[in-house]
C-alpha cells in the first residue's frame, strides 16, 4: 500500500495564504489574528524530528514544537517542489514543481533549481500565481529576502514572482533586513530564508557539530526578532522539508541489477526520489514491477498513475504538468540513496544530508508562530 504525502489538515500551502488573509482581517485557515505585518521564516532543511532532536540547541524554538505545530511540507520534499508551494499555495500537480530534476517541454532533464534557459521559461512553467502577486495587487508590500546570488536565478523568477527581492550575505545579515522592513509602517508580507541549515546538512549532515551550531546561531536570531517585533507584527517559522543522513554504507548503484533499467530512458529525480521516464512503447507497470521485485523491500514504487491516485502530487494533476512525472516513481523508505554507479563524476556521492521522500523525517516541518501570531 501507498503512504498518503499530507497525514495532517495543515500544509506548507496554507502558510502564505493565511498570512495574506491575516494582513486584510480575513478569517484563514491557521486562524491568524489580524496583522499589519507579517514574517514568513522558512529554514531550508529544519525537519520536525531533528528539531525535536536537538532541543537543548534550540530553547527559542524547540519548546513550541508539538501536534498543534507540525505540519506537512507535501511531496516531493524537495526545494522547488516545496517552496513553490508555499509561494503559491497550491500542490505540485497544479504549480508544476514536481522535483528536482525532472523531463522538460523539449524532453530534457532538467534542473528545477539551476537549470533554467530560454527552453523553459520560469514564467509559464510554473504555473499557478504567487501569493507576492496577489499581495500587491491588494495593496500588500511583498518582499523576499534571500542570498543575494539567487537575485535574478530562473528559480526565484518562477517562484517569488511579485515579490521586491533583498539580498542578505549572511544569517543576521537577513534578519536585520526583516527587522527593519517589519518596523515600517503599511501592511507588508515578507518572506525570510535561510539557507544555512541544508547547506551544512547536505555537506556534514544535520547530526554534525556544524550543523548544531547553526541551528544555535537561527535559534538566536529568531529570539531576537520575536523580542523586538511591535504591535501587529508577527513572525512564523516554517520549513520546506526535513532531512536524513545517509552514510555511504547506504549508497545503492541501480546500475548494478541491468533489469532496473530495461525499458528505461532517463533516470532523474535525486537520490532518494527517482524519477524513471520509460523508453517509448513501453510498458511503466512492468517496469515498476521489477523494482518492486528488486527494492520493494526498502522503498515504495508506483507508477504515474498509482501516484497521482495516492494524491502525491495533490488532489489534482493537471494534464499540462502529468507528462513532467516520471513514468515510474521510487520513493525510499530506508536510510538509502540510489545512484547510478556509470556516473564518473560521482555527483552528488559526498553529500551526508538527503531529502526527496515521503518519510516523516523528511515530510514533517515546524510551524511556529511569534509576536502577534502567538
Amino acid at each position: 500500500m501507498l503512504p498518503a504525502a499530507f497525514t495532517t489538515r495543515t500544509s506548507l500551502a496554507a502558510v502564505l495564504p493565511s498570512s495574506l488573509a491575516a494582513l486584510r482581517g480575513e478569517t484563514n485557515e491557521l486562524g491568524l489574528p489580524a496583522l499589519e505585518h507579517a514574517v514568513v521564516i522558512v529554514v531550508d532543511g529544519l525537519g520536525a524530528a531533528s528539531l525535536r532532536a536537538r532541543s537543548g540547541h534550540a530553547r527559542t524554538l524547540a519548546p513550541l514544537l508539538g501536534k498543534t505545530t507540525t505540519i506537512d511540507a507535501g511531496f516531493p520534499t524537495t526545494t522547488a517542489a516545496a517552496l513553490t508551494t508555499l509561494t503559491t499555495g497550491r500542490y505540485p500537480g497544479e504549480h508544476g514543481m514536481v522535483g528536482y530534476r525532472v523531463r522538460d517541454a523539449a524532453g530534457r532533464l532538467t534542473n528545477q533549481l539551476s537549470g533554467w534557459d530560454d527552453r523553459m521559461d520560469p514564467a509559464t512553467w510554473q504555473r499557478s500565481r504567487t501569493v507576492f502577486e496577489r499581495a500587491v495587487e491588494q495593496g500588500v508590500a511583498a518582499r523576499a529576502i534571500g542570498l543575494p546570488k539567487y537575485a535574478e536565478s530562473g528559480f526565484t523568477a518562477a517562484a517569488l514572482r511579485g515579490a521586491e527581492f533583498v539580498g542578505g550575505r549572511t544569517m543576521a545579515d537577513r534578519f536585520a533586513i526583516a527587522e527593519s522592513v517589519a518596523a515600517a509602517a503599511g501592511p507588508g508580507l515578507t518572506y525570510l530564508y535561510v539557507a544555512e541549515l541544508d547547506q551544512l546538512a547536505h555537506a556534514k549532515g544535520w547530526e554534525s557539530p556544524d550543523w548544531t551550531a547553526a541551528l544555535e546561531t537561527l535559534d538566536a536570531l529568531v529570539a531576537g526578532l520575536a523580542r523586538r517585533l511591535g504591535p501587529g507584527r508577527a513572525a512564523l517559522l516554517t520549513a520546506d522539508h526535513g532531512v536524513v543522513d545517509v552514510p555511504e554504507s547506504g549508497h545503492v548503484l541501480f546500475d548494478t541489477a541491468p533489469e532496473l533499467l530495461q525499458d528505461v530512458a532517463g533516470v532523474a529525480g535525486e537520490p532518494r526520489f527517482l524519477h524513471l521516464y520509460a523508453d517509448p512503447g513501453a510498458d511503466p507497470e512492468a517496469i515498476a514491477e521489477r523494482w518492486r521485485t528488486v527494492e520493494g523491500e526498502r522503498s515504495w514504487i508506483a507508477t504515474r498513475a498509482e501516484a497521482v491516485d495516492a494524491g502525491w502530487f495533490g488532489p489534482v494533476v493537471d494534464a499540462a504538468v502529468a507528462p513532467r512525472i516520471g513514468d515510474v516513481l521510487v520513493a525510499t523508505r530506508k536510510r538509502i540513496a540510489y545512484y547510478d554507479g556509470r556516473d564518473a563524476s560521482r555527483t552528488g556521492r559526498n553529500m551526508v544530508g538527503q531529502h526527496g521522500s515521503l518519510t516523516a523525517e523528511e515530510t514533517r516541518v515546524p510551524l511556529l508562530r511569534f509576536g502577534a501570531a502567538a
